[in-house]
C-alpha cells in the first residue's frame, strides 16, 4: 500500500507540471517578430506597393520555375494607386527574365486593401499555378495561412509587459531587444544604420525633380545649404529638416533606404538619429541601442493594429515612425523606460487620426513634408517627456489601440486609395 503523503506529493507534483506548462504555453509563448522583419532593406517608394509585391514576385517565380510567363491581378489599395508606386514596375523586375502581366483590378479581396493574385502558366499558354497573397505593411506578405515567412521570437505583446519585464530584471529596453533576439543583432542593426546615413548623404546631394508627373523638386539640398548660413533654432529646424527630406526624396525616387517602419515614413528615424549624431557626438554603439528600442516600438504596433496606410490611414505609418523616433530620442538624451513609453505614446497619439491621401498616387505630397514634420514633433515628444517624471494618463498601448479603432472607421478614400483628401485637389500640370 502506497502511503498516503506519497500520493499527495505525486498530486502536487502533477499540479506544479501542469502550472509549469501552462506558463510555458500561454504566458511565454512568443508572439512577436524579430525587429529584422521591421527594418527592411530594399528601394522605395512603398513598402506596401512594390517591396512587398516585389518579394511576392519572387517567391511565386521560385515556386513555378518551369512557368513561361505569369499574370498578376492587382485589387483595392496596389490598384487604386498601383502605377503611382511603380508597383507594375516592381513586379515585372521580378519575374525577369520571364514576362509578367499586369491587370489592374477596382474591388477589394476579402483580407485586406492590398490584395493581389499571381497566376503562372506554362509555354502552351495554360493555366499551372495560382496564389492570392496580401501586402499588408512594411513589406509583409499574408496569405490564407497566416504571415508568410512567420517566426515570432518575443515573449510580450504590449508595452506595460516589457516594462515589467524591464522592471524585473533590472534592464531596460535595449537589453530586452537583445535578450529576445540575441547578440546578432548588433549585425544587423549596424548595417541599418549604415544605410540610413547613405540615404541621407545621397539625398543631401542630389537635385532636381523627382520622377512622375507631380514635377516636385529636390528640396533636401536647399533646406541643407539654407541651414548652414542660418543661426539657433532656425539652423537646428532646418538641419533636422533637410535630413528628413533627403531619405524621403531618396525613397520617392526609388533610392535604397530602410524601412522605418515602411517606405513612406522611412524619413522620420534616420533623420531624428543622424541630427542627434551630430549635435551629441554619440559612439555608434549608442545610435544601435536607440535603433533596437525604436524597432521593438514599431513592431508593438504592428502586432497589436497595423502600419499600413491601406489599412488604418497615415497614422500607422508617419504615426509609427515618430512613436519610434521619439522612443529613440528621449533614449539617447537620457530618458529612464518610463519616460521613454512617454516620448513614444505622445508621438503617436498626436498623429491619430492623419490620413493617407497621396496625390496622383506618388509618395511624394504630402508624404515627403510629414517626414520632416514628424522628425521634429518626435524631438518635441523626447524633450517634453524628458522634462517629466514619466507617469502620465494614456498608455502606449492605449494610443496604438485606439488608432487601431480609429483606421477602422477612416472611410477607405482616405486610406492610400488616392481618391481622398489632397489626393482629389490636384490636378495634373496645375502647379
Amino acid at each position: 500500500m502506497i502511503p498516503l503523503f506519497v500520493k499527495y506529493v505525486k498530486v502536487i507534483c502533477l499540479i506544479l507540471l501542469f502550472i509549469y506548462l501552462f506558463i510555458y504555453l500561454f504566458i511565454y509563448q512568443c508572439i512577436m517578430k524579430s525587429i529584422k522583419e521591421l527594418f527592411k532593406i530594399g528601394f522605395g517608394p512603398s513598402s506596401s506597393h512594390t517591396i512587398g509585391p516585389g518579394i511576392a514576385a519572387e517567391i511565386f517565380s521560385r515556386r513555378n520555375p518551369d512557368a513561361k510567363s505569369f499574370k498578376v491581378k492587382l485589387y483595392g489599395s496596389l490598384s487604386a494607386t498601383g502605377k503611382g508606386h511603380q508597383t507594375d514596375v516592381a513586379i515585372q523586375k521580378a519575374f525577369l527574365p520571364k514576362t509578367a502581366e499586369i491587370e489592374w483590378c477596382s474591388e477589394e479581396l476579402p483580407l485586406h486593401p492590398n490584395g493581389m493574385v499571381l497566376e503562372a502558366y506554362d509555354e502552351g499558354d495554360n493555366f499551372v499555378d495560382n496564389w492570392t497573397v496580401y501586402s499588408i505593411g512594411g513589406g509583409d506578405l499574408k496569405d490564407e495561412q497566416g504571415i508568410v515567412h512567420d517566426r515570432d521570437i518575443y515573449q510580450h505583446d504590449s508595452f506595460s509587459g516589457i516594462m515589467e519585464w524591464c522592471r524585473k530584471e533590472g534592464k531596460v529596453l535595449w537589453e530586452y531587444v537583445e535578450e529576445m533576439e540575441g547578440k546578432g543583432i548588433w549585425d544587423y542593426l549596424k548595417e541599418v544604420w549604415h544605410i540610413m546615413k547613405d540615404s541621407i548623404t545621397r539625398g543631401l546631394d542630389e537635385e532636381g525633380v523627382l520622377p512622375g508627373p507631380i514635377k516636385l523638386p529636390r528640396k533636401a539640398n536647399t533646406y541643407y545649404v539654407k541651414s548652414n548660413h542660418s543661426h539657433g533654432i532656425l539652423m537646428e529646424q532646418s538641419l533636422l529638416f533637410a535630413f528628413a527630406l533627403a531619405v524621403s526624396e531618396e525613397n520617392a525616387g526609388g533610392g535604397k533606404i530602410v524601412t522605418s517602419p515602411t517606405c513612406g515614413s522611412s524619413g522620420v528615424l534616420p533623420a531624428v538619429l543622424f541630427y542627434l549624431n551630430r549635435e551629441e557626438y554619440l559612439r555608434e554603439p549608442k545610435i544601435l541601442k536607440a535603433l533596437a528600442t525604436a524597432g521593438l516600438i514599431g513592431n508593438l504596433v504592428k502586432t497589436n493594429a497595423s502600419i499600413s496606410g491601406a489599412e488604418v490611414g497615415c497614422q500607422g505609418e508617419i504615426g509609427t515612425a515618430c512613436a519610434m523616433a521619439a522612443g529613440a530620442a528621449a533614449q539617447i538624451i537620457g530618458g529612464s523606460p518610463g519616460q521613454i513609453e512617454y516620448a513614444a505614446e505622445m508621438g503617436f497619439e498626436h498623429n491619430l487620426g492623419l490620413t493617407c491621401d497621396p496625390v496622383g498616387g506618388y509618395v511624394q505630397i504630402p508624404c515627403i513634408e510629414r517626414n520632416a514634420i514628424a522628425a521634429g514633433k518626435a524631438i518635441d515628444c523626447a524633450t517634453y517627456a524628458l522634462f517629466s517624471d514619466g507617469g502620465h494618463k494614456i498608455s502606449f498601448d492605449d494610443a496604438v489601440e485606439t488608432m487601431a479603432e480609429t483606421g477602422r472607421d477612416i472611410q477607405s478614400a482616405y486610406r492610400e486609395t488616392g481618391m481622398g483628401g489632397l489626393a482629389k485637389k490636384w490636378k495634373p500640370f496645375s502647379e
